[in-house]
């Protein structure tokens, strides 16, 4: 019997936080926060990077220069109807998007969103940990494995939980870092 299936679960759960971090802005632009963002182009729903350039000029601006001039009003309506919370400015050609300072209260919100989401991603490996481990019973009872084995291979899965537990944490303690940073 392979755990490594479960492992990969552990690890999408863990790439899947990593990419809802990069949402949550912490009072610098990140060009990332616009990657959920979808622009009608010809009919096709596109990405903001598949239809301008996207640019951090400044610690807080987003500089949005798209490649048809026609576009500014389609992007500026994405953006309004998104929930990133900024108006964008045009001057014809240029969006900006300008970041304002967060304030310590919308710290110490941002910073229970991370530990929520982080929580979140412990407990979807924890899931996954019972999953392994009733399959690894499962295994015992169709007598396709000893209870020795069935003893390894629940601490293997034990140590593998552990090992992505205090990756969260880890990532969790970052980003916290990173909002709290004035």
């Amino acid at each position: 019997m392979e755990i490594k299936q479960f492992e990969d679960k552990m690890g999408k759960s863990l790439e899947n936080l990593k990419a809802e971090y990069m949402t949550i802005r912490a009072g610098r632009a990140n060009p990332h926060l616009l990657d959920k963002i979808r622009i009608d182009y010809y009919g096709t729903p596109s990405s903001l990077q598949q239809v301008a350039n996207v640019s951090v000029p400044e610690a807080r601006v987003i500089q949005i220069q798209p490649w048809e001039s026609k576009l500014i009003k389609e992007i500026e309506k994405a953006i309004m109807a998104s929930d990133i919370g900024i108006t964008p400015s045009n001057d014809g050609r240029i969006i900006r998007l300008v970041f304002p300072e967060l304030t310590e209260d919308r710290r110490k919100e941002l910073v229970k969103d991370v530990k929520k989401k982080g929580e979140a991603t412990k407990v979807a490996v924890r899931n996954i940990r019972r999953d392994a481990n009733d399959a690894i019973k499962k295994a015992v009872k169709a007598t396709e494995i000893s209870e020795d084995e069935q003893k390894q291979l629940e601490e293997k899965v034990q140590k593998v939980t552990d090992k992505y537990i205090t990756e969260v944490d880890k990532m969790v303690e970052e980003k916290s870092k990173e909002i709290l940073t004035v």
